[in-house]
């Protein structure tokens, strides 16, 4: 199987640049983000060589991940519901990264790690069972058809997470497409790493926080579907 973390294989689809930065955002992209930016050597390690809670200063007990955070809304406020965790937020999207940096400085949350480009060299460095969390929340469709294979929620990624994730570990996606959210529905139930906690068009998760992306999709009149994984011990997902 192909493993879409190797950098060779890397193409990124997408904007990278929006409007210009505000001197004031521009300002912390240039004096903070390399304060919270995971380090070059750590995209660089050998696969599975990497412990993610040594990334943080004093180390974390666990850590969770967020790959395209967008507005950086939900990571900031998973960040300070649960302060004692270590969060990564991967997102290539500068003024996304900039809208997080400003939310970091105006509440001083001091346990986010920013990757600001592709997240999938991260993922291929990871070690295998570090990760509590993953989340990919309302990522972009791409609705047609010969777009479709752009979609960052895929079968071999699929098992990139189930390698990462710990075992008991959760799995949420989310999106407001009803032909992705079919396509992610498939693709869970016939993995044998996870179990189903809930999911689904209408369901939600009790602690899930509003994104500005899910808000925008309820006043379009779009139903946001949901979908809750739980990792299953090593040992069961081999004899499933």
């Amino acid at each position: 199987m192909t493993d879409p973390a190797k950098h060779g294989q890397l193409r990124t689809y997408g904007r990278r640049r929006g409007r210009p930065l505000r001197p004031h955002r521009a300002g912390l992209v240039q004096d903070l983000l390399p304060r919270l930016r995971v380090p070059q050597r750590v995209l660089e390690a050998p696969t599975g060589s990497v412990d993610p809670r040594g990334l943080f200063d004093p180390a974390v007990p666990e850590v969770w991940l967020e790959l395209g955070f967008g507005g950086g809304e939900h990571l900031a406020a998973q960040a300070r519901q649960n302060p004692g965790l270590g969060l990564i937020g991967c997102e290539p999207f500068e003024n996304g990264v900039a809208a997080l940096l400003g939310r970091i400085a105006a509440e001083a949350i001091g346990n986010i790690r920013i990757l600001p480009g592709d997240g999938r060299p991260l993922l291929n460095a990871l070690a295998d069972g570090r990760i509590g969390r993953i989340f990919v929340l309302f990522p972009d469709p791409w609705p047609k058809k010969r777009h479709q294979r752009r979609r960052l929620v895929s079968p071999p990624m699929l098992d990139v997470f189930a390698r990462l994730l710990a075992d008991g570990g959760c799995l949420r996606l989310a999106t407001d497409d009803p032909t992705y959210a079919e396509a992610m529905d498939q693709m869970l139930a016939g993995h044998a790493a996870f179990e189903r906690c809930g999911g689904g068009a209408g369901w939600r998760p009790a602690d899930a926080p509003v994104s500005r992306y899910e808000a925008k999709a309820r006043r379009a009149g779009r139903v946001p579907a949901f979908f809750e994984m739980r990792r299953r011990a090593r040992s069961a997902a081999h004899k499933g």
